[in-house]
């Protein structure tokens, strides 16, 4: 049996991810945005949350832990480098280690850049990541804590995983995004066609979130920057674009 993944909203721009082992029962919640929403559609798929892994320590990332712990008694993962921010936590992980979801196991690498100790989740037998606020469709998060060199870093790492990989990153903000990156590469046809389906997309109320990585490698500016100085260039653009 494979796994299943629920994508939902949450909060204002928020998505909620459920990944659940069909095998063995467990369900990990990734990233808390809303507690009460994260315990609603865990019921309302049949489910119980057995593990939060959080990506990094920003509210809209883990406020719903203790509410999530409370309810199910489930154990919370955060990074080990921003544990002392988030509350709930049960165990740290660093880049490097390892999770297990039933027989499912979920590499944790550094994903830095946006806060300093972010990471991400990679499931390479789902080819599934959980990237929280690293990588968005055409963009990424703002570089809040880190330094360009371990923001390209962290994106170099995503962009090596398998290209039929699935991303899950944590917000809709693809047509803002989409608007960036047809100013910064107007002459990318993959690009064009990719923005075009955002916009029908996001008119019909359709998420945009998970994406394939495929696509982001040939359209998404953040992830094609070729150094770490290009890479200032651009999100430094965008901040004020």
């Amino acid at each position: 049996m494979t796994l299943q993944l629920h994508t939902f909203p949450a909060l204002s721009d928020n998505y909620g991810f459920l990944l659940h082992d069909p095998a063995t029962g467990e369900t990990a919640c990734i990233d808390t945005p809303d507690g009460a929403e994260c315990l609603k559609q865990a019921a309302l798929k049949g489910w119980r949350i057995t593990q939060v892994w959080n990506t990094h320590w920003h509210a809209d990332h883990t406020q719903g832990n203790l509410a999530i712990r409370q309810a199910t008694g489930c154990t919370v993962i955060a990074p080990a480098a921003e544990a002392h921010r988030i509350e709930g936590v049960d165990r740290t992980v660093a880049p490097g280690d390892t999770l297990m979801l039933g027989e499912w196991q979920a590499d944790v690498f550094a994903a830095g850049g946006h806060t300093l100790g972010h990471i991400a989740y990679h499931l390479p037998a789902a080819a599934i990541v959980f990237v929280g606020d690293c990588l968005f469709a055409l963009g990424c998060g703002r570089m809040f804590e880190g330094t360009p060199e371990q923001f390209w870093a962290s994106l170099q790492r995503i962009a090596a995983l398998p290209p039929e990989t699935t991303v899950c990153g944590a917000h809709e903000y693809s047509a803002a995004n989409a608007r960036f990156a047809l100013h910064a590469d107007p002459d990318n046809e993959a690009l064009q066609a990719y923005a075009q389906e955002i916009t029908a997309r996001r008119e019909r109320g359709e998420p945009t979130v998970p994406f394939p990585l495929d696509r982001e490698l040939a359209t998404n500016p953040f992830l094609r920057a070729a150094d770490p100085a290009t890479f200032a260039a651009l999100r430094a653009a965008k901040d004020t674009y």
